[in-house]
């Protein structure tokens, strides 16, 4: 008997093919659009992820003044020594590598062009801190640092500035007044979480750049790697239980100093993404709402237009209960046949977006069945009182009516 009245539902809607499919259009907008959002939130959350990593492996950053203290210097807060960082790496057991950097806009000049690039001094360890290796030449080393040469690192986008097709190794670049010889080229890095140009970078040793440059030994940001992933907080407490007794921080009294885990920003910037992410889905699903709403409006028409078919099926025989599951059969049939081309479709377009703004293509493995399942459910909720309606036609009034 099911059979026969799934069938009698199909061959209704099937009558009215374009009616039908306009209102399975209401469902189908709908998922898609709760499929798209969540596609497009998961690879933003991945985006984040892969270039808060880029940052670096097991990475710790300390910088000077606090969160409620911002611009160390305008607050009379002292910068870091040359002591400061060998005493981290004499007595903190869980740092692996350390650098000491500094970094600032500078008018960079070769030849005909001149522009300002993003210019830091670095030490040696700070390129297998950051993972972070020359595509040509090399990376600066313990020589070039102990004798604070005249050498530079550039980035790709510097390389394709200043050298464009040209090889950049050997050549002159003049930085600020201090002219310095190109060693290599970096490894492409694209865009920062922050959309910030990686790439647009000059690196000289953290002794030129210091002396030559900024005029002061004083560090400004050190940089460090943990041992390992498990030991990053252990190496944390360390390095900040060094620095308040070399800055003689009495207990009690608030860290003049702040020691950066990229994780925290990374989980800040995934949570900021994962509750837009929900937002923006919840807003998508009132689509759904309003695709529902059309197919009770259809429903509640082919009810008033087969009012005869009705009378006539109830006068020979059929039950009440045969009439309304035919009805309901109809709605959950476009309401489902609509969740399975919307999952296609938002498929299929987040696809194309996330690779037209170049971020990671994530389907969450729930949300296509969570979202077939809510559409099937939309049809009943929509479905039933059409359905009732229909099954409690009076028989005589039925065959009457015109």
């Amino acid at each position: 008997m099911i059979g026969a009245t799934t069938s009698l539902a199909f061959s209704a809607l099937l009558r009215n093919k374009m009616r039908s499919t306009l209102t399975m259009l209401g469902i189908v907008i709908g998922v898609a659009a709760v499929i798209l959002m969540q596609s497009m939130g998961r690879g933003a959350t991945a985006y984040v992820g892969e270039m808060i990593s880029g940052l670096g492996s097991n990475m710790l950053i300390v910088v000077p003044g606090t969160a409620r203290q911002m611009g160390p210097v305008a607050q009379g807060i002292p910068l870091f020594t040359a002591a400061d960082l060998d005493a981290i790496h004499r007595q903190a057991h869980d740092v692996n590598e350390i650098t000491a950097a500094a970094q600032r806009p500078l008018r960079v000049v070769a030849g005909a062009t001149n522009r300002s690039v993003n210019s830091g001094g670095v030490m040696p360890e700070y390129f297998s801190i950051r993972g972070w290796g020359a595509s040509s030449g090399r990376v600066l080393n313990a020589d070039d640092e102990r004798s604070a040469a005249l050498v530079c690192l550039i980035g790709q986008t510097v390389s394709d500035t200043f050298f464009e097709g040209r090889d950049p190794i050997g050549k002159e670049l003049r930085v600020h007044d201090l002219s310095c010889r190109v060693i290599g080229v970096l490894e492409a890095k694209g865009a920062s979480a922050f959309g910030m140009d990686q790439d647009d970078v000059i690196f000289m040793p953290f002794s030129t750049f210091s002396r030559r440059i900024i005029g002061s030994d004083r560090i400004a940001v050190i940089m460090m790697s943990a041992v390992s992933d498990d030991r990053i907080d252990d190496a944390k407490t360390q390095v900040t239980e060094i620095l308040r007794r070399r800055r003689h921080i009495a207990p009690g009294q608030d860290d003049d100093f702040a020691v950066r885990d990229p994780r925290e920003i990374q989980a800040l910037l995934q949570s900021v993404t994962g509750i837009l992410t929900t937002l923006l889905a919840g807003v998508a699903a009132v689509s759904l709402v309003v695709g529902g709403i059309g197919v009770m409006n259809i429903m509640l028409v082919s009810v008033t237009e087969r009012t005869r078919e009705i009378g006539v099926r109830l006068a020979i025989g059929a039950r009440a209960s045969d009439i309304l599951t035919q009805f309901l059969v109809e709605a959950v049939a476009l309401s489902a046949i609509g969740g399975v081309i919307g999952i296609v479709f938002g498929v299929s377009i987040a696809y194309g977006v996330a690779r037209g703004i170049h971020i990671p293509f994530v389907v969450p493995g729930i949300a296509a069945p969570i979202a077939f399942v809510v559409s099937v459910l939309v049809g009943v909720a929509f479905g039933v009182f059409p359905a009732r309606k229909a099954a409690r036609l009076n028989p005589l009034a039925a065959l009457r009516y015109e």
